[in-house]
């Protein structure tokens, strides 16, 4: 059994951080669910701009599209949809076989409305019924504006995909975001059993900004700590999950059949070359997760990959790393926060770019 297989197995889901017409058209993306077991695929405004940039199969849509269609995002739409609606396709036997539980795909709301909570209501109801599939998850951001419109997705029956989470604060009020959503549509009668929502929380970016300020200090125990809080972050937020998803606050939810806000780990793909290509994989496995792969960490598990349930081990350690950073004046919500912004603003530009080359 192939790692990626093993991972699947211990009750991990892996999504493919990546979509383009190529991957669709070529047969990548059949091979890597049949062979790999990949049961989910994540998009946003860079893999789209990267897509368009690399793949010969937009070039004759985009000409009719440039005659027919006069607005840039919605050249964009119909450019980018036909492809999420054909990775649904290839999922659905995965989302039927899982009874709703995975096989999904992440479309994302345009970035400009990450601080507008009723615009991204609207724009997320509106995508939903442009894609029309049961498999398809609304990408909203993490902001407190995003927040907003998550909850009210979550109680109108729409399924998100909450993106752009940098820090355990950011991700335990998504939490409870989505309990409360849940628990509004309960109470107006309507059936719970069908919602699903994951929490992406980003991790490479984290240890960036981090051993930024750590190489910085310059001492031998500050440098000790670099390439250690975000996977100590990640860990402590799912301790998090556990109390809440498996204890009294989603209880009576849970009866009524509710699945739990599973945690997803994003931006996996090792940005620092000294580190071990695995970091953000192998110390994270665990039951009701899942990770979304880059192509080249993808291919780094499958070839290599040790995998063992892993995210509830070192939990003591994980918080005395946590506790050193923050005694070194290290405050993990101010960097998520300055991460989140940041990331809000690279999606706008890459989105932007988009549009260009739709252009």
């Amino acid at each position: 059994m192939k790692p990626t297989q093993h991972v699947t197995t211990l009750g991990q889901s892996l999504w493919l951080d990546n979509l383009s017409r190529s991957l669709i058209q070529d047969g990548v993306l059949a091979r890597l669910i049949a062979e790999d077991g990949v049961s989910g695929v994540t998009s946003n405004p860079s893999i789209f701009q990267n897509a368009l940039a690399t793949s010969p199969y937009y070039a004759n849509d985009l000409m009719r599209l440039k005659v027919s269609e006069p607005d840039a995002e919605r050249r964009y739409e119909a450019l980018v949809i036909p492809d999420i609606q054909a990775a649904c396709d290839l999922l659905l036997p995965t989302y039927e076989t899982t009874g709703g539980n995975d096989g999904y795909v992440s479309l994302e709301v345009a970035p400009r409305w990450a601080y507008d909570a009723p615009r991204t209501v609207e724009e997320a109801k509106r995508l939903s019924a442009a894609v029309n599939r049961r498999n398809l998850l609304i990408k909203v951001p993490g902001t407190p504006e995003g927040v907003s419109a998550f909850e009210s997705l979550t109680t109108l029956g729409i399924n998100v995909n909450v993106t752009l989470l940098f820090s355990v604060a950011q991700t335990e009020t998504v939490f409870n975001a989505y309990i409360r959503g849940l628990t509004a549509r309960a109470r107006a009668g309507a059936d719970v059993r069908h919602s699903k929502a994951v929490a992406s929380l980003f991790l490479s970016r984290v240890d960036t900004l981090v051993d930024a300020q750590l190489t910085a200090m310059g001492t031998q125990e500050a440098l000790s700590l670099r390439g250690k809080a975000a996977v100590a972050m990640a860990k402590t937020t799912y301790q998090r999950y556990l109390a809440l998803f498996h204890g009294e606050p989603f209880a009576e939810l849970k009866k009524q059949g509710a699945r739990p806000q599973f945690l997803l780990w994003a931006s996996t793909g090792v940005k620092n070359p000294d580190y071990h290509d695995l970091l953000y994989v192998e110390p994270l496995i665990g039951q009701e997760t899942i990770n979304t792969l880059p192509d080249k960490t993808l291919a780094a598990l499958r070839d290599h990959g040790q995998t063992v349930l892993r995210v509830e081990a070192g939990i003591i350690e994980a918080t005395a790393q946590l506790a050193e950073l923050a005694q070194r004046g290290i405050d993990m919500d101010t960097v998520g926060n300055t991460l989140q912004d940041d990331g809000v603003k690279s999606f706008e530009s890459a989105f932007q770019k988009l549009l260009l080359q739709t252009g």
